[in-house]
């Protein structure tokens, strides 16, 4: 496999240090900038993050920090794709992601500002890996010949999606769920975030809308120039923040057309294939306990490398076919390790030549 050079824009928040220690020891991806905004711009990458700073970091800390705006076409000409994790108006990082794009520099974005766009793949690579053909009429449309934007799924939806998955053929009509999300995905620490120890907050700004939205997308089909989202399924979710550090659980309530058998389903999530030959994906991808207690956000949440999905408690409903729990790491499988994997999918594919 080609090795990369690779820009990671955003370097300096919770998602983009993940990827640094992500990337740190990658066998075909080798970090060749950091940027954030200008403050940072000049200042060691262990000087912009200051009291930040984790010694997993250290094998970068003496790099040097670009500006994600001012050197754009630097940055674009040292890399050949760059991971964006920013923290900006929606408008802005449209702006700066298309801008990327247009400069011939492929974009791997754990945003949402461009989950919308129809061109734009949003890709769970073992679930709709096919969706990167989209990338040929992206490019058309931008006018480039290596240039894109590649985005990755809202973090709350990588633990029940991925469930839901292997049981459409059963025809599944409603979905209900109930999200409890980490503090981590609001990009904070206990530390940084004292009022929600011993707390619940039962709204997340803009992330039940994702949630219910999204799927709908990564079940599309491509037709002609678009991914047209899928209209069989209903989707409605709550999402409450909860005093956790990493890890986001779901309750998850489905029906189905034709009501598979519980043997049925539990052989469906053990066989489902994950994506083998790619370096960050699990051996297993779906998980399940038979314990009634599992799966636990402090135990079960680092499986894999926090790269697989738990789920548990999997039983008849009285008003829903099914109901079960499920668990993903939400900085590692729902933000860059997802990043990452997704990554290695287009590597393998060919879209980043």
């Amino acid at each position: 496999m080609k090795q990369y050079k690779v820009g990671i824009i955003g370097a300096t928040g919770m998602v983009g240090r993940r990827f640094v220690t992500l990337l740190a020891q990658h066998p075909w991806f080798e970090i060749n900038v950091l940027a954030a905004s200008e403050r940072s711009a000049g200042k060691t990458y262990k000087d912009a993050l200051g009291a930040r700073w984790n010694p997993e970091l250290e094998k970068f800390g003496n790099t040097v920090m670009y500006d994600a705006k001012a050197d754009m076409k630097k940055i674009a000409e040292m890399t050949d794709f760059v991971f964006c994790a920013v923290d900006m108006g929606k408008d802005d990082i449209k702006a700066l992601e298309l801008a990327y794009a247009k400069l011939e520099c492929p974009v791997i974005s754990n945003n949402s500002a461009h989950r919308g766009t129809p061109d734009v793949p949003m890709i769970i690579p073992e679930i709709n890996p096919e969706h990167t053909e989209i990338i040929h009429a992206q490019r058309k449309r931008l006018g480039t010949k290596k240039g894109f934007i590649a985005v990755k799924s809202n973090c709350s939806i990588q633990s029940y999606v991925p469930a839901v998955h292997p049981l459409r053929h059963f025809g599944v009509t409603d979905i209900l769920a109930c999200t409890y999300q980490a503090i981590s995905g609001a990009g904070k620490t206990f530390e940084q975030w004292p009022e929600m120890i011993d707390n619940v907050i039962p709204f997340i700004g803009g992330e039940e809308k994702k949630s219910e939205l999204e799927p709908l997308k990564i079940w599309g089909k491509i037709n002609g120039n678009e991914i047209v989202n899928d209209g069989s399924v209903s989707i409605t979710v709550q999402c409450l923040r909860v005093p956790v550090s990493d890890g986001h659980t779901a309750a998850v309530f489905v029906r189905f057309k034709n009501p598979p058998s519980k043997e049925e389903i539990l052989k469906l999530w053990k066989e489902y294939p994950a994506q083998s030959g790619l370096p960050s994906a699990p051996k297993q991808f779906l998980n399940y306990f038979t314990e009634d207690n599992r799966p636990q956000a402090k135990l079960d949440r680092d499986l894999e490398n926090g790269m697989a999905v738990s789920i548990g408690r999997l039983r008849e409903d009285s008003q829903y076919s099914y109901k079960f729990v499920c668990l993903s790491h939400n900085t590692l499988r729902g933000a860059a390790g997802g990043a990452v994997l997704m990554a290695e999918l287009l590597a393998e594919q060919g879209y980043l030549q």
